[in-house]
């Protein structure tokens, strides 16, 4: 059973008359291009440490398997608005695993999505952790019950947010929670 014990969060974003070589160019911003990338679900395992972006780069290695949670979308829509976000949320008990949520959409400002993906994990492990709410709250209000359960250590977000290209070329968003070292 492979472990992480690091994580690093990254994103970015391309621009290109081709579809996937959009892609490429949103990975090359984030810094990930010489991966390959393994898509996987949403658990932060127990005691996976975040680590600052520039230090978990430096323990990739060209065409290394990667897993990652991630978010990407695109379009060659002009002026189109489009967002990545990835959303953390990380247990108090650290001897626990918290969540991973990845969010993608159409027409919401960065803020707006990054918040809601923040509010996806958090709302993924409070429940996991039997946290009463209501789920109806503004999440600025779960929020503060969440972190007032005394459960709930951190959450936290990355996001990217683009408009699609005026001349209509590919545009790719692209966030990720990428894991690095694993036990």
């Amino acid at each position: 059973m492979i472990i992480p014990k690091i994580v690093f969060l990254t994103k970015g974003v391309g621009v290109h008359r081709d579809k996937l070589a959009s892609f490429e160019l949103a990975l090359r911003d984030a810094g990930i291009e010489k991966c390959n990338l393994v898509s996987v679900s949403s658990i932060l395992p127990p005691q996976c440490k975040i680590i600052p972006k520039d230090e978990g780069l430096k323990l990739l290695s060209p065409g290394g398997i990667t897993f990652c949670v991630y978010a990407r979308n695109e379009t060659n829509e002009p002026n189109r608005l489009i967002s990545a976000a990835i959303g953390v949320a990380i247990p108090k008990d650290t001897g626990i695993y918290g969540y991973l949520s990845e969010h993608h959409s159409f027409g919401e400002v960065g803020k707006k999505a990054g918040e809601y993906a923040e509010d996806l994990a958090a709302t993924m492990l409070a429940t996991t952790l039997g946290v009463e709410f209501d789920i109806n709250k503004a999440w600025d209000e779960r929020k503060q019950i969440y972190k007032a359960s005394g459960h709930i250590f951190k959450t936290t977000h990355i996001i990217q947010s683009a408009e699609g290209n005026k001349d209509g070329l590919w545009t790719t968003v692209f966030a990720a929670a990428v894991f690095v070292e694993y036990a």
